[in-house]
């Protein structure tokens, strides 16, 4: 089984409290981009009712069609952008732009996800399954850090990373990217574990 967490431990097992720099290779994700605040109810939660279904009907699909390369099904990731393209305004989440992804192994392709896709649109409603696609994302060197706790809390921990950034003669580059570690729906709020990541670059 190809099992992309423990392959890449190190840029999805970070230590709490303590950030750290990482070099980020070229991933392919599902991907499914979308506008505003992460809310019960709104796109960005249509997205993972989406996502969810179809990573799992490819997994199941290729287990049943090659099982040497079966997957382990990686966390929900996103990268979150103010509308502007810059970088996020935590203040202003109305103005949120994001991109909800999941990884996948490199050996998937376009064909696979659409055939998945119409499978698991098929068996349930699929709210945004018309913009599920398949790209690569290489972030290259990032910062990154380990929250635990509420996500409406993150704000102290995302300070810190980027006082950290400044002090190791870095700038940010890219959208924040958070990982989602754990289960909201069976994780209590101060244990939720999520993965704060940034891009990078040598300050100008």
């Amino acid at each position: 089984m190809i099992d992309l967490r423990k392959e890449l431990a190190p840029l999805y097992r970070p230590k709490a409290g303590r950030p750290s720099i990482v070099d980020v290779p070229s991933m392919a994700f599902l991907m499914i981009d979308g506008s505003g605040p992460p809310e019960p109810g709104g796109e960005y939660a249509d997205a993972i009712q989406t996502l969810y279904p179809v990573v799992y009907t490819l997994k199941f699909r290729t287990k049943g069609m090659d099982p040497e390369h079966d997957f382990s099904v990686m966390p929900l990731e996103t990268l979150w952008r103010s509308a502007d393209g810059s970088s996020l305004d935590v203040a202003d989440r109305a103005a949120w732009t994001w991109t909800a992804m999941i990884a996948v192994p490199d050996g998937v392709r376009k064909p696979d996800v659409a055939t998945a896709t119409r499978e698991a649109a098929g068996r349930r409603a699929l709210p945004l399954k018309d913009r599920v696609r398949l790209a690569r994302l290489r972030e290259g060197r990032c910062a990154q850090v380990l929250h635990v706790g509420p996500y409406d809390r993150e704000r102290p921990t995302i300070e810190a990373l980027a006082a950290f950034i400044h002090e190791q003669g870095l700038e940010p580059s890219g959208a924040h990217h958070e990982i989602y570690l754990s289960d909201p729906n069976r994780t209590a709020p101060e244990r939720l574990r999520t993965i704060v990541r940034q891009p990078v670059r040598k300050a100008r």
